[in-house]
């Protein structure tokens, strides 16, 4: 695991004053509660630069003769295959006529001085 980079630069963390979960230092929304951290008057520049390389969504139904336990893991891989994050995002159970949808999107911004290098 690499160490943690300094405040100011691309990839900074801090923690959101609402919800308590770790958050880029550059965002002015929390990805995790929405409250709003800063007024951002370049909002609408930032948007522009805003993308998605990942979205998934997928639907799965209960089993019809009985229930089942679900646990949803999320985990982070650096480009060797290393895990860096890895944590249990829920669990629960599905009962006959019960369903769950899961998403998974990541969201990433283009910081200013920074090459992205997207993969087409």
């Amino acid at each position: 695991m690499s160490a943690a980079p300094r405040p100011g630069t691309a990839g900074a963390t801090r923690t959101c004053p609402h919800c308590k979960t770790t958050i880029l230092e550059s965002s002015s929304v929390c990805p995790q509660c929405r409250g709003h951290l800063r007024f951002d008057a370049d909002a609408n520049a930032v948007a522009a630069v805003k993308f998605s390389p990942l979205q998934v969504e997928g639907t799965i139904p209960a089993p019809a003769d009985g229930a089942c336990e679900y646990s949803m893991v999320l985990s982070i891989r650096d480009g060797r295959g290393r895990e860096i994050n890895r944590q249990v995002v829920g669990v629960g159970a599905l009962h006959p006529g019960d369903e769950r949808t899961f998403s998974l999107v990541v969201e990433a911004t283009e910081v200013p001085g920074h090459k992205v290098r997207r993969k087409h």
